[in-house]
């Protein structure tokens, strides 16, 4: 392994550190989001015990809050499974993603990374690697960052949920979304990666209006990159 490669796997302490402070802001609003699933929680039925291990074990946001929608006294665990891992599918492009630079670690600090992987870090991970720089301590802080916050938040919904109710309400429904739109637009730009980003937002939309419910996230990441391993951008030879 070249001494760039082993630039671009490093994960020290500082490094860890550095992508928690930068993950910090995001994660503000990941509180406020486990504050309203901390809520619903109870709402639903939920123990205080299971919701807290479940936002501390599972740690995935959205399908959480599908799980709730299910949840009853005869609770239907084949479509909860598959809704659970229809939601959570794309973790298994993104680990395919990391894999050149994961691949480095030993064993046990590679699974340890995946742990906290959420969208968030692996944008700015992907990012910072797309620029040559190191992007495994954006993924394991800013991971620690975003698990930290949703914890904390789903614990102080159980007591203080009724103060923030409907997130939707205050517009912080977008936040995630505007984050991941800036990491793209901050990204590499030209006509290839373009099409690429239109093929996958096409798809994307094609499946969340004909497929089942949460496929057009693996949908359209699968589209934009076959597309991205088919069509190879040539490198400029000076």
């Amino acid at each position: 392994m070249s001494s760039a490669e082993r630039l671009l796997s490093r994960l020290e302490s500082t490094d860890v550190w550095e992508g928690f402070k930068t993950l910090l802001p995001i994660s503000s609003f990941v509180v406020v989001f486990g504050v309203a699933f901390g809520l619903a929680a109870v709402q639903t039925g939920l123990g205080e015990i299971s919701i807290v291990a479940m936002s501390t074990l599972v740690f995935a946001g959205a399908a959480q809050f599908a799980v709730l929608k299910l949840w009853g006294e005869h609770v239907p665990l084949i479509p909860l499974i598959i809704t659970v891992f229809a939601i959570n599918a794309r973790h298994l492009l993104m680990g395919a993603t990391l894999y050149p630079w994961l691949r480095e670690l030993p064993r046990a600090k590679r699974y340890g990374v995946m742990l906290v992987v959420s969208d968030a870090n692996w944008a700015m991970s992907m990012q910072a690697f797309s620029r040559g720089e190191p992007g495994l301590g954006l993924l394991f802080g800013g991971g620690i960052a975003l698990w930290s916050s949703w914890s904390l938040g789903s614990w102080m919904g159980i007591y203080f949920g009724s103060a923030i109710h409907d997130p939707v309400s205050w517009g912080l429904d977008m936040v995630m979304g505007c984050f991941l739109l800036a990491m793209v637009v901050g990204g590499q730009k030209s006509l290839r990666m373009l099409i690429i980003w239109i093929v996958a937002a096409c798809s994307s939309l094609w499946a969340y209006w004909c497929l089942p419910e949460n496929s057009h996230v693996v949908v359209g990441a699968l589209a934009g990159g076959v597309l991205g391993a088919v069509w190879i951008e040539k490198k400029n030879e000076h």
